[in-house]
């Protein structure tokens, strides 16, 4: 197979892996607290507790990809991640999950940002369009068909069977990275930022933790308030650190870019409003809808098909119109399409349902290529690693934070009206809110250059743009 469709999809089926596990566990958890004795809200904290150790991580994955080389870190996040299911696997007591759930958490925290920058590095900038498109898919895949297949797999086989399938596909995934993917690294490192790591980590884990709670119910508002709080805390002490260090952890001065602002700005607002989606729409069709799971499902699954559809169009679309006109004109698409599921009502014709997410899952997924492409057009090698850092945690914020408001969209809809129980119309207004955050990410499209990523869509620059085109942002 050709060197640059064989490793994205290496990578996209580590990334995959990661997806699926950290949403598939949701189904699942009332079957696991059974059977290893624990309070299935107790058990709440196997998922909190990998986004914890998900966000601390990161950070540190792009200096340690350049000390180490790409391919020696990804192979170990991959390990590292297979040790964890295997944990999980064999765990008898809540405190043993939680570990297990911790070291999957640590070899996803470098599975995603080392597997970008393997593919940054390693595929011709003309080719890096078609292959974000396959990197793309499990992010936007693994949430929605997380909850059913961990449904199916609990309900006819064993919860065991969702840790353990990833011990095949993460042997298959080291073999494979062994031998197509070259190890690079960077001579000259400079020094390890251990202080801006300990205060990134812990703001971000903060943050991270306490808005993927927010308006859930899951611990005391308070609480919820205190972990935002502090996250922010140490992430305003990581800016000044970071402005007296040589090679911060994070590297802020980044988002001059142009282009890779559109992804860390534009890119966040967008996802943040396209993230709350795989959370709202499952709890609408079954507490709205009174849906079953398989049934609500199916539904979901539909986004996937549309993504699915994308991928072998997205080079081709974006070489056409550029990336400007992509992410300003498909953003506002998809952004139309996320806010029409609020039309959705008990009486709305299944095939209605299943075109509206069928064409909105093809115009987000061509929206994320586009975005996640564009981050990379004109960083220098040097600084794509911390690039790929910055991006993994802008991305982790932005979901969490829209899952927060989608959540406190329901909530204040529901004390407005004074009701008790959740209905379809208390999801109404989150689908409107959230499609208009994204819809707001065009703003920022629109300051890029009319040629931005020109090369990367293997379209000729703009030779001589005119005085409207030179934006700055």
């Amino acid at each position: 197979m050709d060197h640059n469709r064989l490793v994205p999809l290496i990578v996209a089926v580590a990334l995959f892996m990661e997806n699926m596990d950290a949403t598939i566990i949701a189904t699942s958890l009332p079957a696991i607290a059974a059977d290893i004795g624990a309070n299935p809200l107790a058990l709440k904290l196997a998922i909190t507790s990998y986004l914890l150790s998900l966000a601390v991580f990161i950070p540190a994955s792009g200096w340690t990809a350049d000390r180490f080389g790409a391919r020696t870190v990804f192979r170990a996040a991959i390990g590292v991640f297979v040790l964890g299911s295997i944990g999980c696997t064999f765990a008898n007591s809540l405190e043993g999950f939680v570990a297990a759930r911790i070291v999957q958490g640590m070899g996803g925290a470098m599975m995603t940002p080392v597997g970008r920058l393997v593919l940054v590095r390693s595929i011709d900038k003309r080719k890096l369009v078609d292959a974000m498109a396959w990197v793309t898919m499990p992010a936007l895949v693994g949430p929605i068909i997380g909850p059913p297949v961990g449904g199916f797999i609990t309900t006819y086989a064993s919860w065991h069977w969702i840790f353990l399938i990833n011990v095949p596909i993460g042997l298959i995934g080291i073999v494979l990275a062994t031998r197509y993917i070259e190890d690079v690294r960077v001579e000259g490192l400079e020094r390890f930022d251990l202080v801006g790591v300990v205060l990134a980590g812990a703001g971000v884990a903060g943050l991270a933790f306490g808005l993927s709670v927010a308006g859930l119910g899951l611990v005391p508002p308070v609480l919820v308030a205190s972990f935002v709080a502090v996250g922010a805390i140490f992430m305003t002490a990581y800016v000044f650190h970071a402005r007296q260090t040589a090679a911060p952890v994070l590297d802020f001065s980044l988002a001059r870019i142009p282009t890779f602002r559109a992804n860390v700005i534009g890119g966040s607002l967008f996802r943040l409003g396209i993230g709350a989606l795989s959370f709202l729409l499952p709890l609408m069709l079954q507490l709205g809808f009174d849906y079953t799971p398989l049934q609500s499902g199916l539904v979901t699954f539909t986004a996937a098909v549309g993504a699915f559809a994308m991928k072998g169009f997205a080079a081709m679309i974006i070489r056409r119109f550029g990336f400007r006109n992509i992410l300003i004109v498909n953003g506002l698409l998809a952004s139309a399409f996320t806010a029409a599921c609020a039309a959705f009502t008990p009486a709305t014709p299944f095939f209605v349902m299943i075109v509206v997410l069928l064409i909105g899952g093809f115009f987000r997924s061509l929206q994320f290529t586009a975005t996640n492409t564009i981050a990379y057009a004109d960083i220098e090698a040097r600084r794509m690693s911390r690039a790929t850092s910055l991006v993994s945690v802008a991305q982790q914020l932005s979901i969490a934070a829209g899952v927060a408001i989608g959540a406190l969209c329901v909530e204040l809809a529901l004390q407005i009206k004074g009701g008790q129980v959740i209905t379809a119309e208390d999801f109404r207004p989150a689908f409107l809110v959230i499609g208009t955050i994204a819809a707001s990410s065009a703003i920022l499209f629109w300051t890029l250059p009319a040629d931005a990523g020109a090369a990367l869509a293997n379209r000729e620059p703009i030779a001589a743009p005119d005085a409207s085109d030179q934006r700055v942002g």
